[in-house]
């Protein structure tokens, strides 16, 4: 297990405590674009970044694993030095940060999860969608992403979102993304959720089609005193669809702390 270098930004009051924003499957970190204001305006310092091959960031050969994109977290934050932060993740990024709270929990301060699954099959699902990048690019499935990323009634608001959207996943390296899907598809996070003692927020969207409530709800049971929120209208980038909800939620779970 070796971590890649990422690339990330850091925004805020320097003296603020850490949050870090850890993004979507085939997006960079742009997508965390509607929650940056809200964080450093309340006086955090955000550290967002791209995943291993993804937006900036190197692409090296998968397959990739949770472990990897993890270290990858780990290694960002001795790189700024910091020892601890909160921890912001949605989709891919919720599941690092289950990884991370299970194995390196001393690195976190708060964990809220985002729209994300502790066990999101069928394994061969994943291993097919990789398949498709591999030989096609990551265009070949950028439609199809954004239409679960987003409900209906937003597509039809917002048509050139949508297509910034779209543009952001198709740019993402083939080799990148179908590694991600291999982590997803490989991940063993489930057995350990009782585990976690970082304060945890989970959040679903309302009309999530890739990982419904169901999901937030089985990983808000299983962690001790974890609290799950669902937020609507939204479907799986609540952060975008329903950017003040999401927002006030986050801040106050960091106000609690």
């Amino acid at each position: 297990m070796t971590a890649v270098a990422v690339h990330y930004m850091v925004e805020g009051d320097k003296d603020g405590e850490l949050v870090v924003l850890s993004g979507s499957l085939g997006s960079d970190l742009r997508m965390w674009d509607p929650q940056v204001r809200a964080l450093t305006g309340a006086g955090y310092r955000v550290l967002r970044y791209d995943h291993r091959g993804h937006g900036q960031s190197p692409a090296p050969a998968g397959p990739y694993t949770l472990a990897d994109l993890s270290a990858d977290v780990s290694e960002l934050l001795d790189r700024v030095g910091a020892r601890q932060a909160h921890f912001v993740g949605l989709s891919l990024g919720g599941m690092v940060g289950m990884w991370l709270a299970e194995r390196a929990g001393h690195r976190l301060r708060s964990l809220t999860l985002c729209c994300t699954s502790a066990n999101l099959g069928p394994a061969n699902g994943w291993a097919e969608r990789a398949a498709t990048v591999r030989a096609h690019g990551a265009q070949a499935v950028s439609t199809g992403v954004v239409e679960r990323w987003f409900t209906p009634q937003w597509r039809a608001a917002s048509p050139q979102q949508v297509g910034y959207y779209e543009a952001m996943v198709a740019a993402t390296s083939a080799e990148g993304y179908a590694a991600c899907c291999e982590a997803i598809q490989t991940m063993d996070i489930c057995s350990e959720l009782p585990s976690i003692s970082a304060p945890t927020l989970v959040i679903a969207g309302a009309d999530d089609p890739a990982t419904p409530p169901e999901h937030g709800r089985h990983i808000a049971t299983a962690i001790p005193a974890a609290r799950l929120e669902i937020v609507a209208p939204a479907a799986h980038l609540a952060n975008i669809e329903s950017p003040r909800e999401l927002n006030q939620l986050i801040l106050a779970h960091l106000s609690d702390l």
